[in-house]
């Protein structure tokens, strides 16, 4: 059972890895017994966030959301975790500010890993232009410049990230 609450927020590029991490971290979790629920960015722009765009204020309109939710859940003694591209570090600092239990990870995949891997042709059809203000190709990303965890998967597997995250939050006091 979690000791506490705390928000674990993955940022990252486009196709990082996040979800895929933030799933495993929250599985383990689960089978721990430590209440736990997962904000996918992508899940939470088809439903609390469909009414939004990609501008700067659009973006930041979307994480404050999913750090709203992420803030009740941690008030009331649930692990939540959010994997959202969160690209600007003034909102991600803010929501650090607001929530206070708050683990920043890195999901420093470089750019080209994440193009590479990227099934979903997103990459390609802003490369050609076809999709305006995408994150690391015509919008800036802005990392981390002190996160709690920086994770890269072009080098580690992910089940390796998800155990040294869960690591981490043994270490802070998070689990019981």
């Amino acid at each position: 059972m979690s000791a506490k609450g705390v928000t674990v927020w993955f940022t990252g590029l486009p196709g990082a890895g996040k979800s895929t991490v933030a799933r495993l971290l929250a599985a383990r979790l689960i089978a721990r017994g430590v209440p736990t629920e997962v904000l996918d960015g992508d899940a939470v722009r088809t439903s609390l966030s469909r009414d939004l765009g990609f501008t700067r204020r659009d973006r930041d309109s979307n994480v404050a959301r999913i750090g709203f939710v992420c803030g009740l859940l941690t008030r009331n003694g649930i692990t939540a975790i959010a994997a959202a591209v969160a690209p600007y570090a003034e909102a991600r600092a803010a929501l650090r500010a607001e929530i206070g239990d708050f683990l920043e990870i890195h999901v420093a995949t470089p750019l080209e890993v994440c193009e590479a891997r990227d099934r979903s042709g997103r990459y390609a059809a802003a490369r050609r232009g076809e999709l305006q203000n995408f994150t690391g190709v015509s919008d800036p990303y802005e990392a981390p410049a002190a996160p709690d965890l920086r994770l890269d998967l072009a080098e580690r597997s992910a089940e390796a990230c998800a155990v040294e995250v869960e690591a981490l939050l043994e270490t802070r006091g998070y689990l019981g």
